[in-house]
């Protein structure tokens, strides 16, 4: 592939990105699905081998909400424990946080050596944002050190920018209560998830990251939301057609 076709391809997928995320501007959307297009975009479109995004419930407690593997997921809630971290520096501040190089940073003595363990060198954050107002923040973690290229920062925060407005949308969340109590949802429905990612991985032999792929494909192909979707496979709501369907080989009925 030359160059000029590979950045056709690259700003076609972008643009495919911010139209998936500013679809939800105009009709009703789930907040996690939302947030994991997000995770999985920014995979897919930059150097970065994985990302993770943290919200704000609107009690000074950041959640975990979305996360391109499971091991990041697992970063990123240790974050949270230790309390020191990028994504956290990032959303008290509103603003991007860069660390290049891992094995230098000394700025969180606890996460830097638990992200080298976990195979990371390198990791940047932006603010998920609309003026002063910081509802999360989006982790992109690289397992090589080195900056992202500016191109790269600058669209991660355009989609960062973008998946805000579409969380604060409607008129009906303009008051900070309101807007608490939608990100609240979507955290509660971030559980339904990962109960749902149990099942399948029970029943299809997979790690907990195919599981949730698979999950979200499935979703994305027959135009379901994904908290739905969790919640038909947890109760048992789907038959055993579709059990297989989801993740991709024979399961026992």
């Amino acid at each position: 592939m030359t160059g000029e076709s590979y950045g056709t391809t690259r700003e076609a997928a972008l643009t495919d990105a911010l139209v998936r995320l500013a679809d939800t501007l105009v009709d009703d959307f789930d907040v996690v699905d939302l947030m994991a297009s997000l995770a999985a975009d920014c995979v897919a479109l930059f150097a970065i081998d994985t990302a993770g995004l943290l919200l704000d419930s609107g009690h000074h407690t950041p959640r975990v909400v979305a996360s391109s593997t499971d091991d990041t997921r697992l970063l990123e809630l240790f974050e949270l424990q230790a309390d020191e971290g990028p994504c956290l520096d990032c959303l008290r501040s509103s603003r991007r946080i860069s660390a290049p190089d891992l094995e230098q940073e000394q700025r969180w003595p606890l996460f830097a050596p638990r992200a080298l363990d976990a195979g990371f060198r390198a990791v940047h954050a932006v603010p998920l944002r609309l003026r002063a107002h910081t509802i999360g923040a989006l982790n992109l973690f690289r397992a090589s050190p080195g900056d992202l290229p500016p191109g790269d920062l600058r669209a991660a925060q355009a989609l960062a920018d973008v998946a805000t407005i579409s969380v604060l949308q409607n008129e009906t969340v303009t008051s900070q209560r309101d807007v608490t109590a939608q990100l609240q949802r979507a955290l509660n429905s971030r559980v339904v998830i990962e109960q749902a990612k149990g099942v399948l991985a029970e029943r299809g032999g997979l790690d907990m990251s195919t599981a949730f792929e698979r999950l979200r494909d499935h979703a994305r192909r027959h135009h379901l939301r994904l908290t739905d979707l969790a919640g038909d496979v947890v109760s048992r709501r789907v038959d055993g057609h579709v059990l297989r369907e989801i993740v991709g080989r024979t399961t026992p009925e």
